[in-house]
């Protein structure tokens, strides 16, 4: 599965008992801080809960520009079962 297809996998699955709040980082070494999201089909509306340097409050990015999504809350790892993830075996 093409790395792209994960992420929207993820976003449009994304359960209720995880917060949608974390750490975006984009291919372009971007590190954007986001509150809420919002999906349409090749692309996810970020809400940012204060304006970047210009500001932006909403940012919209293609899945493939995503690299990494980093969650900022304390939340164990069981929990992220849900999502897909399993402990190896």
């Amino acid at each position: 599965m093409e790395t792209s297809e994960s992420w929207k996998m993820l976003f449009e699955n994304w359960p209720d008992s995880i917060s949608r709040k974390g750490l975006l980082v984009t291919k372009f070494q971007e590190t954007i801080p986001f509150v809420d999201f919002m999906i349409s089909g090749g692309i996810v509306l970020f809400e940012r809960d204060k304006p970047d340097a210009v500001g932006g409050r909403k940012v919209m990015l293609a899945y493939e520009s995503i690299s990494a999504v980093k969650i900022t809350e304390i939340i164990d790892l069981p929990r992220f079962q849900v999502m897909g993830f399993q402990p190896p075996f």
